[in-house]
């Protein structure tokens, strides 16, 4: 077992299996895997099938998230069978969106795929997946299932509300995926919002499109995922909604909300007062109204002064990370040459 350089701060991988450095692959298939171990050997002899035939250089980046049985040192005896595999490890179960962007870092591909270990999906279907990046058609594909699912209720719930707030004409969200490097680069590394990339790149201009992927039964294991992932997709749906609305201007949002509270403590204080002046009775649930408007709306709207503040940061944190990612690129360039 070799050791895989520190990716970012406070990230440890383990590596195996090192593709040659002489071959610089064009797409990288990136493999969360949880407690997969009698999958890979199978996953991997299909890989190798599907490759075979096809045009383009491929390597494999198999992710093990924290396993408790023998995927590790499947992987390992595996990498001194296959040299297009890599692993790399995490030592606890972080979930699937900072697996998948452990194997982008550990990656070197232009055209990343995110394809899991279960076997639901074929590796024989990648090629296509690929193929309209690679003929310059689209930024992004995404793979639309086809055929039985058992929690394709779920699964059309949860579309048919992304498709809603997102407008993106892609009938499958949480599927398969290929996309170019710079989608990766661009995606913010947050819980579970893998589930939104495409959202997130079709809202930074980059094209997206569909081909039907053949859904089939997983070889073995069990799923990970329970109805109780339900609550929490609504509420990454909602933060992506919100990330995507006005995290780069949220005084729209605060201070719009803090201006109309504001604008409605300062009216019916006008008519607490006249109704005091003419009528001559007071009335306290208008003061208590008057003060509760006032007192929120202030606090909206300073909340969104201080977004404000925090969104000009933000910017010049990616403007600084886009020229970082610009001078790494010119570097491995100049050392290509």
């Amino acid at each position: 077992m070799t050791s895989v350089p520190q990716a970012d701060a406070g990230q440890r991988f383990k590596g195996a299996g090192l593709p040659a450095a002489s071959t610089r692959p064009d797409v990288s298939i990136l493999v969360p895997a949880k407690d997969e171990a009698e999958n890979l050997p199978l996953f991997m002899e299909q890989a190798r099938a599907a490759f075979a035939s096809a045009p383009l250089r491929y390597e494999v980046i198999v992710i093990d998230d924290g396993s408790v049985d023998d995927t590790w040192n499947v992987l390992q005896r595996l990498a001194a069978e296959y040299p297009f595999l890599k692993a790399v490890r995490h030592g606890v179960r972080r979930g699937i969106a900072d697996a998948l962007r452990t194997g982008y870092l550990n990656s070197r591909g232009s055209i990343l795929v995110f394809y899991p270990a279960d076997l639901q999906y074929k590796p024989e279907d990648i090629p296509r997946l690929v193929a309209p990046i690679v003929a310059g058609e689209s930024d992004i594909v995404a793979g639309y299932k086809e055929g039985k699912y058992e929690k394709a209720f779920v699964s059309g719930i949860y579309n048919n509300l992304s498709r809603s707030l997102f407008k993106v004409p892609v009938r499958d969200l949480n599927s398969v995926k290929a996309y170019r490097r710079e989608v990766m680069d661009a995606l913010p590394n947050r819980p579970d919002w893998h589930r939104y990339m495409v959202v997130m790149a079709a809202a930074d201009g980059f094209s997206v499109s569909e081909v039907p992927v053949p859904l089939y039964p997983r070889n073995a294991g069990h799923s990970k995922f329970g109805i109780g992932r339900i609550p929490v997709g609504v509420l990454d749906m909602l933060a992506v909604w919100f990330e995507l609305r006005f995290a780069r201007k949220p005084l729209l949002l605060f201070g719009v909300l803090g201006a109309a509270l504001f604008v409605v403590g300062v009216v019916v204080g006008v008519i607490a007062i006249l109704w005091r002046v003419i009528g001559g009775v007071g009335f306290r649930p208008l003061v208590n109204l008057v003060e509760t408007c006032v007192t929120v709306g202030s606090v909206f709207f300073a909340t969104g002064l201080i977004g404000e503040l925090i969104a000009a940061q933000r910017a010049e944190l990616n403007q600084l990370r886009s020229s970082i990612e610009d001078l790494s690129r010119e570097r491995d360039a100049s050392t290509n040459r």
